[in-house]
């Protein structure tokens, strides 16, 4: 995989990193490397699927520890 495929461009980042937790209303980060949001407020992974953010809570990957 290239660069491009595996990181979203710039300003698509910047909308990603927008968003808050569907939970905690606070902030979350983008891991580029396993396309999620992680809110460690709520302990919570969301998955963005083909550059879109999957901000349900029952699709959401508990974070370990």
């Amino acid at each position: 995989m290239t660069d491009t495929e595996t990181r979203p461009p710039a300003h698509d980042r910047r909308m990603l990193e927008a968003l808050i937790c569907p939970q905690t209303h606070g902030r979350l980060e983008y891991d580029s490397e396993r396309q999620e949001l992680v809110s460690r407020a709520a302990g919570l992974a969301f998955p963005v699927r083909d550059g879109i953010p999957v901000m349900l809570i029952d699709e959401a990957r508990r974070l370990d520890g």
